[in-house]
């Protein structure tokens, strides 16, 4: 019986995972594009895609190596962008039955990602991680293969299509921005803080962009959180 329904949540894994798969798709070819005017090679893109999985983690990991940041910079950065992952695996880690083994629970949390989340966190009465495991195995090889296609194409395009392709990634963090920042003024007035404070320290401060960056995600998150809290009722 524990086979049949471990079966049965991979199948929906899977068909769940298809528009995953899709979004992920288009969106790495961007993300390879970076990566290649970056001056990575296929190889080391594709590595790092299918290491990392995260496209806010790889944009900011490629951004550090093109203004030849330090290690230590490139390792606190991807701790910084990356760190709601381990809130995530918190949370999931409660949605497992109590004896589920380790090896399982390790697979989900290494996989992570916002999509992959969303939907596994609201299976009832309990993830059975098979599911997720559906929905790793359909949408995660197109985040690597996209990554793949977009360094390529941006070998064989021309050089205007790779500099227009280059820059939907930033259309894409421009679209996940705008729609809260014009439903919350809190948020609206966090961008604006964020963009006027790199700009200012960028012009005045030898600091690194690497650790600029770092230290302007810290600083205004941990003031934004100190000053306007949400309400417990809220979250």
């Amino acid at each position: 019986m524990e086979e049949k329904d471990n079966l049965i949540c991979y199948k929906n894994g899977l068909r769940d995972g298809v528009p995953i798969m899709l979004g992920y798709f288009a969106v790495a070819l961007s993300v390879g594009i970076v990566a290649r005017n970056t001056g990575l090679n296929v190889l080391q893109a594709t590595i790092s895609s299918a290491m990392l999985n995260a496209s806010a983690g790889q944009f900011a990991a490629y951004t550090l190596i093109s203004t030849w940041a330090g290690f230590a910079e490139c390792v606190v950065m991807m701790f910084v962008v990356n760190s709601r992952y381990l809130l995530m695996s918190c949370a999931l880690s409660q949605k497992f039955k109590a004896d589920e083994p380790l090896i399982n629970r390790l697979v989900v949390a290494y996989f992570i990602t916002d999509e992959f989340f969303g939907l596994s966190v609201v299976q009832k009465p309990y993830l059975n991680p098979y599911y997720t495991f559906g929905l790793i195995t359909v949408a995660s090889p197109a985040w690597t293969l996209g990554t793949t296609v977009g360094v390529v194409m941006g070998n064989v395009l021309p050089a205007s299509v790779v500099s227009a392709l280059g820059v939907s990634l930033f259309g894409m963090f421009l679209a996940i921005i705008i729609p809260p920042a014009r439903k919350d003024k809190v948020i609206r007035l966090l961008v604006v803080v964020s963009m006027a404070a790199s700009f200012a320290l960028a012009r005045v401060s030898c600091v690194s962009s690497g650790m600029r960056i770092i230290i302007l995600t810290i600083v205004i998150a941990a003031v934004a959180a100190f000053l306007f809290p949400l309400k417990e009722e809220t979250i």
